[in-house]
Formats: structure tokens, sequence, C-alpha cells
């Protein structure tokens, strides 16, 4: 009887059933999972990724339907996740972004994958940046990473691309809302989708002059507004160039030291989740809490006293110095 083939083989030669439960050991937090990304590692950052955000009603699952379609046509793979709103219930995800996509799903050089924001306040788990790094270790050429668009905090979409798109659309106040919520940091290219509707020129012309005054002067790359029409297949090709005029400007350089820091950022991300767990549910950090509440200390003096005791714990187990 041969002995069936373990999930490290499976997942080095292709199979998407492996790279299915390896994004399932990351988005439950599985103990398995950092010793095969571990293992996964040398392989990471090979992927070009692009992350597409916005509010609600925008049309980000057809672009990213659309963007998909141009890059095969290019004979490059891809990879798409998903990331929906979590079920309030189950934690899973609600929207099921596949279904909008089902186009896609016949195709073997696409993999897709939606996932529940579950806690994370930017539309973005942890777990969605491990699951970029998987398929990137996988080998697919082409990640995008569609967020939640809650429309107002969408800011860690930008721990996992090198190419942030955010898709606005006119008629349904986004400039406004997009210059209010600061959405305009956080992107690299402006999309306006449904240029076809009444407002669009308006739109265009007031997010060129808001990326022009937010840049001028300052040695930065200025995000162009590119003008679309997802749902007919327009301005994709010219969403493209402008995604690949923005690698440019950043270089194998630039590219690496933006990766660099993104990865930091995704290093403190589980540091504080494995820091905060330790703390929280195995050190008894709540019943001492609760303790100081009960003996009416305030909200900042129990904050205060939690981080006086751990400032000594530290103190009191550093090496002493010598000299």
């Amino acid at each position: 009887m041969s002995q069936q083939p373990s999930l490290s083989e499976r997942f080095a030669r292709g199979d998407k059933g492996a790279l299915a439960r390896v994004i399932s050991w990351a988005e439950n937090n599985d103990p398995r999972f950092p010793a095969f990304f571990s293992q996964l590692w040398s392989k990471v950052g090979r992927a070009r990724r692009i992350g597409v955000t916005g509010p609600p009603g925008a049309g980000k699952s057809t672009l990213v339907n659309e963007l998909a379609r141009a890059v095969r046509a290019q004979s490059r793979t891809v990879g798409i996740l998903a990331v929906d709103p979590s079920s309030p219930f189950t934690g899973g995800a609600l929207l099921g972004d596949r279904i909008r996509m089902e186009e896609r799903t016949a195709d073997s050089g696409v993999y897709i994958r939606s996932m529940a924001s579950r806690k994370s306040h930017g539309g973005l788990s942890r777990a969605a940046v491990d699951a970029c790094d998987a398929m990137d270790g996988f080998g697919l050429d082409e990640i995008v990473l569609e967020t939640v668009g809650v429309g107002q905090a969408e800011y860690d979409v930008v721990s996992a691309a090198d190419t942030v798109l955010v898709v606005l659309c006119p008629g349904a106040g986004d400039g406004i809302q997009a210059m209010k919520a600061g959405i305009l940091e956080v992107a690299d290219v402006l999309v306006v989708n449904k240029a076809e509707l009444p407002g669009a020129d308006r739109l265009i012309v007031d997010l060129s002059e808001a990326a022009h005054i937010r840049t001028a002067g300052r040695g930065k790359w200025t995000p162009p507004v590119v003008p679309a029409s997802a749902g007919r297949g327009e301005g994709i090709d010219e969403v493209l160039a402008a995604v690949a005029a923005h690698r440019a400007h950043l270089g194998e350089a630039g590219l690496a030291v933006a990766r660099r820091e993104k990865r930091v950022a995704q290093v403190r991300r589980v540091f504080d989740e494995r820091l905060s767990e330790l703390l929280w549910e195995r050190g008894g950090w709540t019943e001492r809490a609760r303790g100081l509440l009960d003996a009416g200390a305030s909200t900042y003096d129990v904050v205060a006293q939690l981080h006086a005791g751990m400032a000594a714990q530290l103190a009191a187990t550093s090496p002493r110095s010598t000299t």
C-alpha cells in the first residue's frame, strides 16, 4: 500500500487543497501554521500584491474580477483573497465574494478564497496577511486582496499590499467621504469606477486636486486618478498600467524597504496578539483588573498599576549589569 503524500509535498506540487488547508490553519490560529510557514519562508516575496479597498457599493469585486481576467490574459496566475464582514454568530465570512467571481473559479490559474475580517478594525485580519504569504509561497504570480469596504478604517490593507487601489464611485459622496476618512492616505492609485455615471468627471477632478495637494513639494508619489467601468470591462488596462507605474516608481530597492516595514508591522501585530493572550488569558490579568476596579480604582489607575507591575517584573528578570 503506497504512502499518502504529506501536506508539504502536496503543497509543493501545486495542490490547491493543500493551500486551502494551510490558509485554514492561519485563519484558525492553528499551532501547525508557524512551523509550516518557516519552511515556506524562503519562497515568500516573489508575488506582486495589489490591495483593493473603498466604500461599499463602489464595485470592488467586479473590478477584482476584471483585473484577474486581464492578468490571466498575460499568462500569469492569480490569487484572490476577499476579506468579508464577519458573522456575529460564527465569525465566518458573510458575503462570500467567490459567488460574485464564479466565472474565475473555472480557471485553473486562479485561486479564490473568502475570509472573515473577524475583529480587525481595519477590515483586515492578521490571518489575511498570512494567507497572502501562503499564496505567495505556493507560487501564484499576482495576489489581489479585496477588503471589506467599511469606508472609515481600512488602513490595515497596506500591511499586505505593494500597491493599494482605492475604489470610489460618483453619486455616493465618495469623494468627500474619502477626504474626511483619510482614505487618500493609503491610496497608491485612485480608481473612479462606474465612470459612465453622472458626476464622474467632477469626482475625478476633485480627487486629482486632493491627491496633488497632499503630495505637492514632498517628493512623494502622487496617486493617479483612473476612470474605469468594471461592469463594462472598460479602463482595466489603464488601472494595471497605473499599478505598473507605481511599481516602477518604487523600484526594487524601494519595494524592498516598503516590504520590510510592512513585515515589521506584521511582527508587531502577531507579537501583540500573543502577548495579550499570555497576559490576559493565561496570566490572570483579567481577574487582577476586576479586583482593582472592585476596590474603587479608575480605569486609568488600573492600567497604571498593571503597567507598573509588568515593568517591575521585566526589570526583575532582565540580566543585571556586571560593571
